[in-house]
Order: C-alpha cells, then structure tokens, then sequence
C-alpha cells in the first residue's frame, strides 16, 4: 500500500479508500444489491490487511446501517489511532422539518447519530455530502467549524458541487475564522473528465485534497458496454451518469488490459491516480478481486501512448453527480 498527505494536510491517508456504500441490510434503502455484515465483515478486514486505512461511508448509506457495519467491524479489526474514518451529512435521514440538509440543527443532529453508530468518539473527515441550497453557507460553516471544536471531527470535506459553491463556502470559513474544508469528493472518472475545467485547478491551486467517487464509472470500465450487472439494472442515478459516446473509451480499457494482461479495472485506476492532484480515489468492493485489482493498480504505470489512447476519444458531457 501506499500512502500520502490529505490535501495540504499533515493528515496521511492509503491512496486506496475503501468506499462503504456497498455494505449495509439491504432491506433498508434503495438498494437491493448492498451486502449485509455477513458478506461485507471479510472485505473490509481484507482491506485493513492490505494496508488500506482510509475508509468512507455515509449517515444515508442504507438507513444508517453501513456506518453501523463498519464501526463494529473496524472496532474488531482495526487500530483507531490508525484509521482515517470519513462520513457524510446532507441526505434525508427521516420525514418532515429538518430531516436533511447543512441547517446547524441538522449537521449537530447528524453528527451525534453518525457517531453513535459508528461507535466511535469522532470521525476524522465529515463530509458535506451535496451542497444546500436552502441553508446560508455561512450558518453552514460556522457549524460545521463547531463541530470540529466540540472534537467530534478532527476535519472537514465536501463532495459534488460546482467550483464557485466550493470556492464561495472556503471564502466564508476563511472570513468567519471558520475551519475550511480540506477535501473534494467529487464524480471524476476516465468516462466523466468535466471536473478538470475548474474544480482540480481550484483544489490544486488550494491544497485540496481529491477523493474520487465512482473512479471505475459504476462498474461500466471494467465490462464490455453491452454487459449489465445486478446494479446497474437498479441504480437509476447510475443511469443518468454516463451514455453510449462513452463506449469507445470502455474498449479502449480493454484494449490495454488485454495486451498488458492486467484486468481493466486497474488500467482505469493506474490513470485516475496519476491524474494532479487525486489523493485517493473512492473504490468500492464487493468482491475480493475487486481490492486486489485496486492494491495492483498503485503499481501499473501506463506509458504515453496508453495515456493518448485512452483520453483522446473523450467528448464534453453535460455536468451531472450534483443532486
């Protein structure tokens, strides 16, 4: 494994995070093929035994329950002092008033049931999951500075939003002698490049840290086009992600793994992570194969002539990921 600064940071994070969305009871959300503690208990103790210490969930991520999952199993397994634990606020987590969203009743609200859940004191990284329209950013940021004070976070990050939002919410911590937030979690991927018009030149000119989320493209790099999955026939935001200018890409993948006799999924994580400025990208793991081809994917160096080949067939999208 290999590990780096989070941002500007003195904050060392493995640059494999292992993503959580993928473990909770299934029975509990909107999605039918999470893997319950049964199933998920052996991945993430094989990430912890790979060197992965940078785990991130979310208080929405299946009612709650896979911040419940991966407290008990990184409390059995795993060194608290070692982990970097990250979770997010800002999805409807019960009905009526004050359920969802950035409002100081809210986030202080949330933070405490996230904690309790995940059965620790304190989260390293509380992540602002989408951007609130309906709540003043500075009420936002002075909570979320609170919480920090109160130790309940060591820091904060955000994820998908349009640079002026994220550069607006810096400005007001920074005028108010708020904490700013030191990590992006932001959609970007070989199949959705629009984020290096002006979020990673903001990050990299701020000393943000990039965590990419979907980095594989919803599973769509590391299959043929016209192949399905049990997720991608249920994942209706999925849907709405990617479309059919983006197969030529897709074989391009699959061109290189073949010569290289390495699987795709590693040709389309070798290129995130030499991207400037991606920390970490965000991977889940619903199969142990899946971290293997992750760890080995920190070793793949792809030469020039792969690089072309894989990002000259892009073309412009519209920009999704936002809501």
């Amino acid at each position: 494994m290999q590990y780096t600064k989070l941002g500007s940071t003195g904050l060392d994070v493995s640059r494999i995070c292992l993503g959580c969305m993928s473990y909770g009871v299934p029975e509990r959300g909107n999605h039918p093929w999470t893997l319950d503690e049964d199933a998920a208990r052996p991945l993430i103790r094989a990430a912890i035994e790979a060197g992965v210490t940078f785990f991130d969930t979310a208080n929405v991520y299946s009612d709650g329950t896979s911040e419940e999952i991966v407290g008990r199993v990184l409390a059995e397994h795993a060194n608290r002092d070692e982990i970097v634990l990250a979770t997010k606020v800002h999805g409807r987590m019960r009905p009526g008033p004050n359920g969802a969203g950035l409002s100081r009743k809210a986030i202080h609200t949330e933070i405490d049931a996230s904690l309790r859940r995940l059965g620790t004191d304190y989260v390293d990284l509380y992540i602002t999951h989408r951007w609130d329209y309906d709540t003043p950013v500075e009420e936002t940021m002075e909570a979320l500075h609170d919480v920090v004070k109160a130790g309940k976070a060591r820091y904060i990050g955000a994820s998908s939003m349009y640079a002026w939002q994220f550069a607006k919410a810096q400005h007001t911590a920074e005028r108010g002698g708020w904490t700013k937030y030191i990590s992006m979690q932001n959609h970007y991927n070989l199949l959705y490049r629009e984020e290096e018009r002006e979020m990673l030149p903001l990050c990299a000119d701020q000393g943000v840290g990039v965590t990419p989320w979907s980095p594989l493209a919803r599973g769509r790099l590391t299959r043929d086009w016209d192949a399905g999955s049990a997720r991608q026939e249920t994942d209706e935001f999925g849907q709405t992600l990617y479309s059919e200018q983006d197969s030529v890409i897709v074989d391009a993948v699959a061109a290189i793994a073949a010569r290289r006799g390495v699987s795709r999924a590693q040709v389309a994580l070798a290129w995130l992570l030499r991207q400037p400025g991606v920390t970490a990208p965000i991977v889940g793991v619903g199969k142990e194969q899946h971290l293997l081809d992750a760890v080995a994917s920190l070793d793949l160096q792809l030469d020039e002539a792969e690089l072309k080949a894989l990002e000259e067939p892009y073309r412009p999208h519209s920009v999704v990921g936002f809501s």
